[in-house]
């Protein structure tokens, strides 16, 4: 029987009764988990404009380091631990960390070691938190689920975007920036408090989530048993696969555009914002910008789009409006342009390429779904940013006009254009197949 609040939320997704515990559970979820993240995020941004470009461009190659590491780490915990305990684990690890920093930044808000640790540090994070999160509902929810509610879903963890950095703007001031890293370890213990929520919804009445149609291995699986194999699996899963390397090729891409954009953030705010508070204020409002217009999208446009026009346009869409960012910052190099290419680039990714880049796994097995799937997003990411940031650095160092590296730029994205249009037919082709 219907209740009130399937109804009223019927009304911006599709939504199926014996669905919405698990899909209130999933939105809270992320609600914590990108809330917190992103209340610290002005922080680490303020944090790279102390170290300098040059810096922070070094700063990469551990980043990419760390990104490699952490994967087979993650696949060996994967194999060998349930999940009720090792997802609730993940979001506790970090909570303590992120208090552990808090406390050194609190006597030593310039350290450049502890500054550079936590630039890395949450770099890999933010992208292990997000891979993890869409890995555990992509073994819950069916294809013909994550069409329907993946955008309702990331609307969640796109309202805890938008009341991060709005948090941190109104208590940057009298807290400091290690008070706002304090408000982060209390949104992962609520993270914490919601993925064990979930997972008993999940282990008690796993069949009833999941659509009757999605009798697949994983289906089959005991809930919550550990994966086995090896670690390292990933790895093989994805060179074997055409379809995987495309998605490989999608995030390099994704990773370059974004590149050569926040290299420009770093240089045009440093000039523009002399006071470091001043900047990190002006990260939050950026921020919040964008994620208020994401969450419109998501509970409205999002799912809409993919039902009726597929993946393929969510993937698309983004790379088109970044060809026109890139050639406008081409023509005017300032605070106004890179803050209007930043939303724009920001907004589409959160409210169409990260739904949509998540639904291109659904209809692939659990294990690379967990493996493939952590290989991709971070190391496959973090390896690209670090490449693109030395290829930015070159090409600043050779071409003494700003308009070159926009270009450039501008080409990249053509190319992850064609890349996420021809990703987004192969998927709903194989979902037809499956019909």
């Amino acid at each position: 029987m219907p209740t009130l609040l399937h109804r009223a939320l019927s009304r911006v997704a599709r939504i199926e009764p014996r669905e919405l515990p698990a899909v209130l559970a999933s939105f809270l979820l992320f609600f914590f988990v990108l809330g917190s993240y992103f209340a610290v995020r002005p922080v680490r941004e303020t944090v790279a404009t102390i170290l300098g470009r040059e810096r922070v461009a070094d700063l990469w190659l551990y980043t990419a380091l760390f990104s490699m590491l952490i994967v087979p780490v993650f696949g060996w915990l994967v194999a060998r631990v349930r999940r009720s305990r090792l997802l609730p684990g993940v979001y506790g690890s970090v909570a303590i960390i992120l208090a552990a920093i808090g406390s050194v930044l609190q006597t030593d808000s310039a350290s450049v070691g502890v500054g550079a640790f936590f630039y890395v540090w949450i770099s890999v994070l933010n992208l292990m938190l997000v891979s993890v999160f869409w890995s555990f509902l992509l073994e819950m929810f069916s294809s013909d689920q994550a069409t329907r509610l993946f955008g309702f879903i990331a609307a969640g963890g796109t309202l805890g975007a938008l009341v991060g950095p709005l948090t941190t703007r109104l208590v940057v001031n009298a807290l400091g920036n290690a008070g706002v890293l304090y408000l982060g370890t209390a949104g992962f213990v609520g993270a914490i408090a919601c993925q064990m929520v979930l997972i008993r919804i999940w282990t008690r009445d796993r069949d009833g989530i999941r659509a009757a149609a999605a009798s697949t291995a994983a289906a089959t699986q005991a809930p919550d048993a550990a994966l086995g194999g090896n670690p390292f699996a990933g790895i093989p899963i994805v060179l074997r696969s055409p379809y995987l390397l495309g998605i490989a090729v999608f995030v390099m891409l994704l990773s370059a555009v974004n590149t050569f954009l926040y290299f420009e953030q770093l240089q045009i705010v440093s000039d523009t914002f002399p006071d470091t508070t001043r900047r990190t204020e002006v990260f939050a409002t950026i921020d919040f910008v964008v994620q208020s217009l994401t969450i419109v999208s998501q509970l409205f446009l999002t799912g809409a789009i993919a039902a009726r026009f597929g993946v393929g346009t969510l993937l698309t869409f983004v790379p088109v409006l970044m060809i026109g960012a890139f050639l406008m910052l081409a023509g005017s190099h300032v605070f106004a342009v890179i803050a209007v290419s930043l939303v724009m680039r920001r907004y589409g990714e959160y409210a169409f390429i990260r739904p949509g880049r998540e639904m291109l796994w659904s209809t692939m097995d659990t294990e690379t779904k967990y493996k493939a799937k952590s290989f991709i997003d971070v190391p496959v990411y973090r390896a690209a940013d670090y490449v693109g940031a030395q290829f930015k650095t070159a090409l600043d160092a050779v071409v003494s006009s700003p308009s070159a590296p926009a270009l450039v730029g501008a080409g990249i994205a053509l190319v992850w254009a064609v890349c996420g249009w021809q990703l987004g037919r192969q998927h709903d082709a194989t979902l037809r197949g499956r019909q």
